[in-house]
């Protein structure tokens, strides 16, 4: 009896494990296992679905989404983005506290010379912690990489190296509440004590005064600020993954000291989103945001200007969101409206050599030929 209940529990470990590993890692079989769901389910209540994607994405009037003619168009959304976000202008703000050269073990990485950690606060207690890292040899050129929703940017380190090891300058964030940063307890006049560990939880602390959307932009603010008092970059790159790149189109859409900028696994747009049962989390669903600038519309606010350039690279195979090919549904409209525009360069590639929610080595590739050319 001893040795049944041994082995019970025994083989009860082992397929926890297993479950664990193959869930969180998506390591064998997960890839099977997942396609082997998508036929299962294709055969009942998505195979509806799946139609009515087919019918309602493929036929949207996409241009008559667009509503940017000219350049001062770009001018007038980008000021009223300014002012949803800030009430007020782009803000001239700078960071709360720089620690110079610290010793990080887990960024042991070829041609670092050195890391500053820099950190920004803002209200509610809620921060932004972000590695700058400096290259022995440089190129004299900046890259601020954001990490998305997976969590701490150590994540993004193989990115970070491949850049560094380049001669670039790298800025790491993560998003606001994940990573090192904080998840504070808040009082709040109508909900009471909340905890806020989630992007969701942003909307009990809203106000006329204070848009929570904000967080996810005024970290990178204030970083540029000081790294252009302080620095001679020729140039500003930004790099970001999922909600980092969601974050990449639009800081590059508001600000345009970044002059490339690179969406990796990136949010669609609304139209295909919402067909998609991804819709997203607090920050990528905000109506009156997007209302004033949709996404297909940041995707040409970022692009414009004179050697401005932004990119998106989609995984065709993506375990997490945002597979498929469906930016062909946009692609061909947004070329034209920057030809139409004049300045500027949009471009979007498939990567379909994997199977993961990652920036892979065709990628990185892709980004590194592309800011060289």
């Amino acid at each position: 009896m001893k040795k049944y209940v041994l082995s019970i529990t025994a083989i009860s470990i082992i397929i926890f494990l297993l479950g664990v590993s193959i869930g969180t890692y998506k390591i064998f079989p997960y890839q099977e296992l997942n396609e082997l769901k998508k036929i299962i389910l294709s055969e009942d209540e998505n195979e509806v679905t799946n139609y009515s994607m087919n019918e309602f994405i493929y036929d949207v009037d996409v241009s008559s989404l667009i509503h940017i003619a000219e350049p001062v168009d770009i001018d007038e959304k980008r000021k009223k983005l300014i002012d949803f976000i800030w009430n007020s202008e782009f803000p001239s703000i700078f960071p709360t506290k720089i620690e110079y050269d610290i010793i990080d073990p887990l960024f042991e990485m070829e041609n670092l010379a050195k890391i500053d950690k820099i950190e920004y606060d803002m209200e509610f207690g809620i921060n932004s912690i972000s590695y700058l890292f400096i290259p022995i040899e440089s190129n004299n050129k900046l890259i601020i990489y954001h990490e998305g929703h997976a969590g701490d940017f150590i994540k993004g380190k193989k990115t970070i190296e491949f850049f560094l090891k380049n001669g670039y300058t790298v800025e790491a964030f993560s998003m606001p509440l994940l990573g090192m940063n904080n998840k504070p307890i808040v009082e709040t006049e109508n909900f009471g004590t909340i905890i806020l560990n989630s992007h969701n939880h942003l909307k009990y602390i809203e106000s006329n005064n204070l848009k929570p959307i904000k967080f996810f932009f005024e970290p990178i603010v204030a970083s540029l600020n000081y790294l252009k008092n302080n620095y001679s970059f020729d140039d500003y790159y930004m790099v970001g993954i999922s909600g980092g790149a969601w974050i990449t189109m639009y800081y590059s859409a508001i600000d345009d000291r970044i002059t490339q900028s690179y969406s990796i696994a990136g949010p669609y747009p609304l139209y295909i989103r919402s067909n998609y049962n991804q819709i997203g989390d607090y920050e990528t669903e905000l109506p009156e945001f997007i209302a004033i600038a949709n996404e297909l519309e940041s995707y040409i606010m970022s692009s414009y200007g004179e050697n401005r350039k932004f990119v998106q690279i989609y995984n065709k195979f993506d375990s997490c969101c945002f597979d498929g090919d469906f930016f062909k549904t946009y692609e061909n409209v947004l070329k034209e409206k920057m030809e139409q525009l004049g300045k500027g360069t949009y471009d979007v590639y498939l990567d379909d050599t994997h199977y993961q929610h990652i920036i892979s080595d065709y990628a990185l590739n892709v980004i590194f030929d592309s800011m060289n050319n």
